[in-house]
């Protein structure tokens, strides 16, 4: 008991340090990263009870046994929807779609953030290699950007020599799934063949939601992320996956 004990205790110690850089770096989009400090705090204060036998010799063995029945099972449904997720991380797409879809993501005043600047850099290259297709940029207009996602990433791609009428701006959407739906109006789900354009750990879900939304040629293409960022990308993503699933998106 004690053994697990102080690797509860070192493993929150590498949470807290983790959201300490995450917070020193200032490369986040959302603040997420706060769950990594909120679970080096708990695993913390949980891997002294241990340490110090305060309360856990108290509990009942029946209950010790559902709890840690209740954590393998956790950890296999995690391990499991991970790998999923990685899945999608070497998708390259099809030449010569019909549309290809980039998912917004934050916009600053200077322009595209990290996150959704690799997402259009890969879209211009595909589309400077695929001179037919045409893109859908998706993304509405949050309490803290300038202008809409859709906007910014239209002006980003013409600065960059698209033609501006190959491109087409769906910018209502909230959320992936609101982005998948809503730019679905500009093609025929059934016929056209469509790419979408994201970040290599959310290509999974975006394309399962897709599929589950009526697109019957779907495929992605994924933008790289940035490494430092990872495991809070895929920490957030498993959560998203879940949350999808229990809606009925996926």
């Amino acid at each position: 008991m004690k053994h697990m004990g102080k690797a509860a205790i070192v493993i929150g110690i590498l949470c807290i340090l983790y959201f300490l850089a995450i917070l020193l770096v200032g490369i986040h989009g959302t603040n997420f990263y706060y769950i990594w400090g909120t679970i080096g705090l708990l695993l913390i204060i949980w891997g002294i009870c241990m340490e110090k036998d305060i309360l856990i010799p108290r509990l009942p063995v029946w209950f010790r046994r559902i709890c840690l029945l209740l954590f393998c099972m956790g950890c296999l449904l995690f391990a499991v929807v991970e790998g999923c997720i990685i899945s999608g991380f070497a998708a390259e797409g099809e030449d010569k779609l019909d549309y290809i879809i980039v998912l917004g993501a934050q916009m600053k005043a200077d322009g595209p953030s990290r996150v959704l600047k690799m997402r259009l850099d890969k879209a211009y290259d595909y589309l400077m290699e695929n001179p037919d297709t045409r893109v859908i940029v998706s993304g509405g207009q949050g309490s803290d950007e300038h202008v809409s996602e859709a906007q910014g990433m239209h002006d980003y791609l013409v600065e960059k020599g698209i033609d501006a009428e190959r491109i087409l701006r769906e910018d209502q959407s909230r959320n992936t799934s609101q982005n998948i739906e809503f730019s679905s109006a500009f093609l025929d789900k059934e016929n056209d063949s469509v790419g979408i354009v994201t970040n290599n750990f959310h290509i999974f879900r975006a394309t399962r939601i897709a599929k589950k939304s009526g697109y019957r040629q779907v495929c992605g293409i994924a933008a790289p992320s940035e490494l430092s960022m990872q495991g809070n990308n895929m920490l957030r993503e498993f959560m998203g996956v879940m949350k999808d699933f229990l809606v009925g998106n996926i």
